[in-house]
């Protein structure tokens, strides 16, 4: 079974931390109405949706992702960057301790999910202004006893490294060439995103489909030729806090 957390929209999203995209109003009545359709679509492709309470105080708290990376033997739950976000982390912790046992990110360091791409027994750490080397090192350090690889990956002009290659299907990721270095990902196949579309690389991939938003056609039309099944999702409001499809769950198999 996949178990998919989430949060409700707070009212106060339009309060929430920016990095790399000017302020824009949100509407957040219309951004809730988003969330719910992309929890539509994790139900429909198999997740138990688990919603945990609005937090009204915390505008990032729709983005589950960031407090958390959940593998089959561990929880390890982050400290993010924004020092403004790590009161989310409590109720995150509290609903994944019912699944697995937890391990935590101590200060120095930080971590945001967002952050850590996994693929097989390798985690990609994006080195960002959320993430710093103290998090990477001991996210490699509570991983190793279970044979996972940690791989540091520098990135630019983005505010995490799932802003800029996520995975579309077994062999294959959507990336962002201009924010990240590819040949960290010797021998997979890549989809480069439209040019015109240079933040369209946040894609959720969940057993055979991908979960994408509408508002960037062109890079969906390069999916759909390579026979990516995509399942679109409306989230322009989300977009606008800097949150993509995968930041707003934490999806997990028991």
């Amino acid at each position: 079974m996949l178990i998919a957390i989430t949060r409700e929209v707070s009212p106060a999203i339009a309060n929430c931390e920016l990095t790399h995209l000017e302020r824009e109003p949100i509407d957040a009545a219309r951004a809730a109405a988003q969330h719910h359709e992309y929890e539509s679509c994790l139900e429909q492709l198999g997740c138990q949706v688990q919603r945990l309470p609005v937090e009204p105080t915390l505008p990032d708290s729709v983005f589950v992702e960031d407090a958390a990376i959940v593998l089959e033997e561990i929880a390890v739950i982050t400290r993010p960057g924004a020092a403004s976000r790590r009161p989310e982390i409590e109720s995150v912790a509290r609903a994944l301790v019912v699944y697995r046992p937890l391990a935590f990110i101590e200060s120095p360091g930080t971590l945001d999910g967002g952050d850590v791409l996994r693929l097989g027994k390798k985690l990609f750490v994006g080195l960002t202004q959320r993430t710093n080397q103290e998090g990477i090192r001991q996210l490699a350090t509570l991983l190793a006893p279970f044979g996972y690889e940690v791989r540091a990956i520098s990135i630019a002009d983005c505010l995490h490294l799932k802003t800029a290659v996520t995975q579309v299907a077994d062999d294959t990721l959507l990336i962002n060439q201009d924010w990240i270095d590819a040949s960290m990902f010797t021998g997979w196949k890549l989809i480069d995103v439209d040019a015109a579309e240079p933040f369209a690389a946040n894609a959720l991939l969940i057993g055979g489909a991908v979960i994408y938003p509408t508002t960037f056609s062109a890079t969906r039309a390069k999916l759909e030729r390579h026979k990516i099944n995509v399942l679109p999702v409306e989230v322009s409001e989300l977009g606008k806090a800097e949150g993509g499809v995968t930041c707003c769950s934490l999806i997990f198999s028991i």
